[in-house]
């Protein structure tokens, strides 16, 4: 097996804000919420889920909450922000500003107010509306 990620999912509450999220607050495009033909039984999760496809090919995928819990055959839970986070890598210290501008404007919460680190990075933190947190990093050292 190669070690590599294709699929990145994320549990969300509502499937349409979430979308609208990604789309407005990050600017990712998404053909919509699709495997809406897919109802759920007794058995199987329902297929709505919306994705967004990536650079190399990775997808970020968001399904509704209950959903991936049947799907998966776990507790759904609450979301628990701060096991992990999603880190996007920009060109610029000015890119690091304007996507947490816009998460922002889209709804999302600024956990971290962008600051140099002492590592060589400038970055900040927000969380999406389902409390997944993200990084948005400029590595001075990438240059």
């Amino acid at each position: 097996m190669e070690p590599r990620i294709n699929v990145v999912t994320l549990s969300v509450r509502d499937l349409e804000r979430s979308l609208a999220f990604y789309r407005e607050g990050l600017g990712l495009s998404s053909p919509g919420v699709t495997g809406t033909k897919y109802p759920a039984t007794d058995k199987d999760a329902p297929g709505d889920v919306a994705m967004f496809e990536l650079e190399d090919g990775l997808i970020l995928a968001l399904y509704p909450r209950t959903a991936l819990a049947k799907d998966s055959n776990v507790d759904p839970g609450d979301a628990r922000s701060g096991e992990f986070s999603l880190g996007q890598i920009v060109p610029s210290k000015d890119d690091v500003d304007a996507v947490l501008a816009q998460a922002e404007r889209a709804g999302g919460t600024i956990t971290e107010p962008p600051r140099e680190r002492p590592w060589g990075i400038y970055s900040g933190y927000f969380r999406d509306p389902d409390g997944h947190l993200w990084e948005i990093i400029w590595d001075s050292r990438a240059r």
